[in-house]
């Protein structure tokens, strides 16, 4: 009886997954097996109980236990017969056996640990110690790699051919064997007549048996013909992959016992036993066929496992390949969807600068055209202005002569029409000044490369705005930079009115937001700068243009996409997004910068930066002076 004290220790093992320790007890006494059983799950133990060896053999086809603790006196078969069959297994040769028994036997001890078992310990035992032996086993075998799940485990069948099965025919022999097979926990079925034997059965290895034992010892049947068709559908099995059982003939007593021992190997038999041999040792010779047949079950089970891992790792590379394929192809048909979409966007780009190339040569073309119809007839006002104010003048001398009494009132007339025509003068320059910026600004050779001269034509492109930028913004000049620049027309024209434009429209939103019932105009002001700057000694010089504005500036989210196509942070319908995206390119074309800051004292700033080309901006002048 196991002892228990007071103050035991409590002892939770848990393997490495943090699971409780399950252990499997094999006890016949239900007594004995409720206090095991107690002290284990006093001590974190799960516990699953079974009363027999057989019934053990049947719990490890569902599942293995970390711990197997086995009485050694069970009914059928005992401890160190579990414990051999364990061992003979593959799966479950790696579980701790601790045998338990009532007493001291001679002898038993050896028995039991050459059987197989771990460990062999007395009931009597304090339970501390017990528990401490148990510590001691999982933690020896904690490296063991859990057995997957599934059927696992399974008692070896043997089947024996014999129509003298009972008691009265051999003096009980047949049935002592049968009895000695079942102890080591062996599925044992007899076959009383070769006739009815199923063919089927030896195919089928969920049933077919790992040994059969052929008695020939009984007249009025042929075992040896029985032999020869048992190898038969063994090297059948052979041939399907599978592990052939093994035979075991029992000969009767023989004239002639050499000459029948070969014609009964002959027929395939792996091992023939003489009838009279006793039935201890012919268990013993059927225990050696059966670990055999399961060593080789084994090792075919391995194979089998080690050829589905290959095949498994093969096919997780073959996927990992097709996989990398797939990730590769992927990333070509990404790269070529960014391509295609940057060449779509490039694109849009083109056709935008394009329809706005198309609208600023026929806003060209439509201004050159209206400047020329109304400089016609300002020509002809001009000529006739000049002949009317003559005539005035001669009129105005003729009446000074006069005495009559209308000569005050014709004078005052007279000298109104003079200030009128004086007037009119002023207001027909005024339109002459307009047409001629016009016609600089239509220029249709924009895209060429020419001497332009900065100052003139910056002061159109401001003359061209005087309307936008009204009384309120002023205009501050800083030309400090050389005045004639090597460039394209559009670089002031488009680029240049652009940006001011822009400044303005800040500044005036801006007064419009902070004082919205305001009739008082926007105050603001411009800087325009020009000057050369070198990068370092011997650099390229670069003409510089500085636009800056007293606006709110621009937020920085707004500068990142400023330069894109079609983007604006006007209203529907008062830009199109254009404006700066065309100027970036026509400042591009010079090879040259285009960036945009805030001040530190608010408003925007716009520098561009071109290369400068000091000779042939010289060269092309005095060109254009010669032709001139």
């Amino acid at each position: 009886m196991i002892q228990t004290t007071e103050h035991d220790p409590i002892m939770t093992v848990q393997p490495d997954d943090e699971r409780p320790a399950t252990v499997l007890l094999v006890e016949d006494s239900d007594t004995q097996a409720l206090r095991i059983r107690h002290m284990l799950q006093g001590h974190g133990f799960s516990v699953e109980r079974v009363a027999s060896g057989e019934a053990a053999l049947d719990t490890l086809d569902s599942h293995i236990p970390d711990l197997v603790i086995a009485d050694y006196h069970l009914p059928g078969m005992n401890g160190g017969q579990l414990a051999r069959q364990l061992r003979m297994n593959a799966v479950t040769r790696t579980i701790p056996v601790l045998i338990l028994t009532e007493g001291i036997e001679p002898g038993l001890e050896r028995e039991g640990l050459e059987s197989g078992a771990d460990a062999y310990v007395p009931k009597s035992s304090d339970s501390a110690l017990i528990v401490f032996r148990i510590r001691a086993l999982l933690r020896e075998y904690a490296g063991n790699v859990r057995a997957r799940p599934g059927r696992v485990f399974r008692r070896a069948r043997i089947l024996v051919v014999t129509p003298r099965h009972d008691a009265t025919t051999d003096g009980g022999r047949v049935g002592a064997l049968i009895d000695l097979l079942q102890r080591d926990g062996h599925i044992v079925t007899i076959c009383g007549d070769p006739a009815h034997f199923d063919r089927q059965m030896l195919l089928d290895p969920e049933c077919a048996p790992d040994c059969v034992v052929v008695d020939l010892t009984v007249g009025g049947m042929d075992g040896v013909v029985f032999c020869r068709r048992l190898d038969e559908l063994r090297q059948e099995v052979l041939m399907r992959g599978g592990v052939p059982l093994r035979i075991l003939a029992i000969s009767p007593p023989s004239p002639d016992q050499r000459e029948f021992s070969a014609r009964v190997f002959e027929t395939g038999v792996d091992d023939l036993v003489p009838d009279d041999v006793a039935p201890s040792v012919l268990a013993l010779r059927i225990r050696v066929l059966v670990r055999r047949k399961l060593l080789q079950d084994d090792v075919r089970r391995i194979e089998v496992e080690r050829q589905n891992r290959e095949i498994a790792v093969k096919s997780a590379r073959a996927e990992a390949a097709a996989i990398a394929s797939k990730a590769s192809l992927a990333e070509a048909l990404e790269q070529a969807n960014r391509e295609l979409a940057d060449a779509n966007r490039k694109l849009i780009e083109t056709q935008g600068k394009l329809v706005q190339t198309a609208k600023m040569a026929s806003l060209g073309e439509l201004v050159a055209g209206i400047a020329h119809e109304i400089n016609n007839p300002l020509a002809f006002i001009l000529a006739h202005k000049d002949t009317v104010a003559r005539g005035l003048d001669r009129v105005m001398d003729m009446e000074e002569s006069s005495t009559d009494t209308g000569h005050g009132a014709r004078g005052a007339i007279l000298r109104k029409c003079r200030d009128r025509v004086a007037s009119m003068n002023l207001g027909l320059r005024r339109i002459q000044n307009l047409v001629l910026n016009l016609r600089k600004f239509s220029r249709l050779d924009e895209g060429l490369f020419q001497v332009i001269d900065v100052p003139e034509a910056l002061e159109t492109v401001l003359a061209l705005l005087t309307q936008k930028l009204g009384n309120g913004i002023a205009v501050h000049r800083d030309y400090t930079a050389p005045e004639r620049l090597y460039c394209q027309a559009a670089l002031l024209n488009q680029v240049i009115m652009n940006i001011i434009s822009n400044a303005a429209d800040a500044i005036l939103e801006a007064a419009e937001r902070d004082n919205p019932l305001s009739d008082m105009p926007a105050q603001g002001r411009i800087d325009i700068r020009t000057e050369l700057r070198r990068e370092g000694e011997g650099g390229t010089p670069a003409y510089v243009f500085t636009i800056s504005d007293t606006g709110p500036g621009i937020a920085p989210d707004v500068q990142e996409r400023i330069f894109e196509p079609f983007f604006t942070t006007k209203p529907v319908g008062a830009g199109t997004g254009l404006g700066l995206a065309i100027a970036y390119g026509v400042v591009q074309a010079h090879q040259g910068t285009l960036m945009v800051t805030n001040r530190e004292q608010g408003g925007a700033q716009f520098t561009i930066s071109v290369p400068w080309r000091a000779q042939e901006a010289e060269d092309r002048t005095d060109g254009q002076a010669g032709k001139a």
